[in-house]
């Protein structure tokens, strides 16, 4: 029975059907033929709905929408450019910088390319890096913000393996600044390798530029201290974003139109939150008969006559997790993977907040893995070039994100310093 559901479960995808679908039929069929209650799977979502912090899903990609229609992708990359241009590799570094801020915010590495894309691509090129290194270095930096509060997959983690959100938005920090690090200090190797003229730092560009992001620059920093002096909770920090954001893009700014602009955006960030929600709900479903059926149990149990120490169970991991984020959304693999993972992890001693920077870190880096992440694909489109040319300059962006991987992975005290510092 259990090999007919597999089966099943890749025709139907093989054929295109939604993921929801998918697996709504998988939990109704298990549950069926295990004369179980199939009342079980409307009733983990029930339970997924009334999570407290569910909120704060729709209304941070409320925010991301509302930021990647105005013009704040112009400002940062120009903030970016104007303070970073004059180091050694420094306008690589502001594409590195303004594309983690942004995606950030929008959750999804592929508007990020898209949106600032189309900035950063010429500007790389006028001056005079390579063709090939600055496909690599967009395609790369599109998912480079995953880790950063108020990152929704972070959140959607959180809810899922039912971690304190709170915390996993200060371990994100200092592995998403490694990340950025590691391809900052290659930017600069290259530019003086290749001899490439640096942009002069200009005070008055630098001021008016700064200006210009006076009102953005400052809401990352007030959604984590708020977070983490008490002042408010990720839920009501994610209801600050929204309207603070709609305020200052419509009313001082004045990029979006209240009226006209406003009810498209709702409606489109509405339908991203629903899919993932629907997702979601049917996939604890039918996580909810595996863990009946003691799935994760007899894996575990199989893993354990090859696997018998937790370092050989994280290499495993990230091997099966970069596989993963190559071949599907991040939002549908931390759905369908984190359910099944997280007891065999717990089983090897491996924090659940150090867990979470784990997957993120490998499904990010699986958006721009050949043969079929996802950000070679988009890239190949925003740019016109072929997807083989996106494969070569993608290589050695991806060489250093999975040494990145390996550090992050095998020393988790890199995620979880902050966390212990602030609960002291």
């Amino acid at each position: 029975m259990t090999l007919f559901i597999v089966v099943t479960i890749i025709v139907l995808a093989l054929l295109g059907v939604p993921l929801f679908a998918i697996i709504g039929l998988a939990g109704w069929v298990s549950f069926y033929y295990a004369d179980i209650d199939s009342a079980g799977i409307f009733i983990e979502l029930y339970r997924v709905a009334s999570s407290p912090t569910l909120i704060a899903i729709p209304l941070f990609t409320l925010a991301g929408f509302i930021m990647a229609e105005s013009k704040t992708p112009q400002r940062l990359t120009r903030l970016s450019q104007c303070f970073l241009g004059g180091i050694p590799g420094g306008v690589p570094m502001a594409v590195l910088v303004a594309c983690a801020f942004f995606t950030a915010f929008t959750g999804a590495s592929g508007v990020t390319i898209i949106a600032l894309g189309g900035l950063v691509y010429p500007l790389l090129l006028k001056e005079k890096y390579s063709k090939d290194f600055s496909l690599g270095l967009i395609t790369s930096s599109g998912s480079l913000g995953l880790l950063f509060p108020p990152s929704l997959p972070l959140i959607l983690y959180g809810l899922i393996a039912q971690v304190s959100i709170n915390e996993l938005f200060l371990a994100g920090i200092i592995p998403g600044l490694l990340m950025i690090g590691i391809l900052g200090l290659y930017s600069m190797w290259m530019n003086i390798r290749t001899d490439t003229p640096s942009t002069p730092f200009d005070f008055k560009s630098a001021r008016a530029a700064l200006r210009e992001s006076a009102w953005e620059m400052p809401l990352p920093f007030v959604i984590i201290l708020g977070i983490y002096m008490g002042i408010f909770t990720v839920t009501e920090a994610a209801a600050i974003t929204v309207v603070y954001v709609f305020i200052i893009e419509a009313w001082i700014y004045k990029d979006i139109h209240p009226v006209q602009d406003l009810p498209k955006l709702m409606i489109n960030s509405m339908v991203l939150v629903g899919t993932i929600l629907i997702i979601l709900g049917t996939a604890m479903g039918f996580t909810s008969y595996l863990v009946d059926a003691q799935v994760p149990m007899k894996v575990l149990a199989f893993m354990k006559q090859y696997i018998d120490d937790q370092i050989t169970f994280l290499i495993v991991l990230n091997i099966l997790l970069l596989i993963v984020g190559c071949m599907m959304d991040i939002f549908s693999a931390l759905i369908v993977v984190v359910p099944l993972i997280v007891p065999i992890a717990k089983s090897f001693d491996v924090n659940m907040v150090h867990l979470g920077i784990i997957f993120l870190t490998n499904l990010e880096i699986g958006y721009s893995t050949p043969p079929v992440g996802i950000n070679l694909f988009i890239a190949s489109s925003r740019f016109a070039e072929p997807v083989l040319r996106l494969y070569r300059a993608a290589l050695p962006f991806l060489g250093l994100r999975l040494a990145g991987l390996l550090i992050i992975t095998y020393f988790p005290a890199l995620s979880l310093f902050l966390v212990d510092l602030f609960q002291r």
